[in-house]
């Protein structure tokens, strides 16, 4: 079975919960402060080899603590840490988390995730990728790095995955070396001008994709539930109940499932509903990575709702 290769982020998640958003200057009480590995590269690799994936990432830390600990604790889950560089004269990546209300406002500092470039990463993939693999990015590493490797993966015969987040402006080019692209709805309404909040908008953020040449587009919609297109095939899921206790980390576990689909050769409709049961069971504990589940845990959740 092909293999998963993310080039991502790392980052170390403290997080806290409280009552409501502090105003300017305001100080609140907050409450069950975490410390969790994070970041959306190594959140999506966890999420991908839990699932059932071999999975490979590249990235980089600073070396100090919260580094150290960012790569150490990848092997837990499964994911081979060969391809993360441990960097001098750099901070690890942080990320400040409040959670309120079941979701989460986040402050990042991207740190050695913007340190690599596209000679790392081609070095990285000439090393551990294989025609066919499935290879995954976001947009917390560093910006022309990125567009670069998704070029080289695409030109090496990689199946590339896309998460652009956080959104940004991006050049029309890039489209043609994407097979797959995941938003969700604030990251496709800054993409493409469309926010999707109804079965018409939706539709046309999808088709936006397709026209750009991507063959499948899919977008997140939190408690609406999940949308793909490929071609003029359009598939809507609707949310699953659960109950929700923290959203961190759902959107990249959803990314994770994808990828471990797409290696497996799954059809568009199991594909589109298993990946939003992995999402779905991510929001119901606290925290990024430790919330991600099982394949065990995915597969009996996908047969229990039938």
């Amino acid at each position: 079975m092909p293999c998963v290769i993310d080039f991502g982020s790392l980052n170390m998640d403290l997080s806290i919960a409280c009552e409501r958003i502090p105003q300017a200057g305001e100080t609140v009480p907050g409450h069950d402060f975490l410390i969790n590995p994070g970041g959306k590269g190594a959140n999506q690799a966890v999420a991908a080899s839990r699932l059932g994936a071999q999975v490979f990432l590249i990235g980089a830390v600073g070396n100090d603590v919260f580094g150290k600990q960012l790569v150490e604790m990848l092997p837990a889950a499964g994911v081979d840490k060969s391809e993360v560089r441990i960097l001098d004269d750099i901070s690890s990546g942080l990320a400040m988390i409040t959670r309120t209300d079941s979701d989460n406002r986040i402050i990042l500092n991207a740190g050695a995730n913007h340190a690599l470039g596209l000679d790392e990463v081609s070095e990285s993939l000439s090393r551990v990728a294989h025609p066919a693999d499935i290879f995954v990015t976001q947009l917390e590493c560093g910006y022309r790095a990125t567009l670069a490797a998704l070029r080289k993966a695409h030109d090496q015969g990689l199946v590339t995955l896309f998460n652009p987040a956080p959104a940004m402006s991006l050049p029309d080019s890039i489209w043609d070396s994407v097979d797959m692209v995941c938003v969700n709805e604030t990251e496709c309404q800054t993409i493409t001008g469309i926010l999707p909040t109804d079965k018409a908008t939706i539709k046309q953020g999808l088709s936006w994709f397709i026209k750009q040449g991507v063959p499948t587009a899919i977008i997140t919609l939190g408690d609406k539930g999940a949308a793909l297109m490929q071609g003029e095939i359009y598939l809507y899921q609707p949310a699953l109940e659960v109950k929700v206790e923290d959203t961190t980390g759902a959107g990249d576990t959803f990314i994770g499932a994808l990828a471990v689909m797409v290696a497996e050769h799954k059809d568009r409709e199991f594909t589109l509903r298993w990946a939003s049961c992995a999402a779905a069971l991510t929001t119901t504990k606290v925290g990024a990575q430790r919330s991600i589940p099982t394949r065990a845990e995915v597969d009996e959740f996908y047969s229990h709702i039938g």
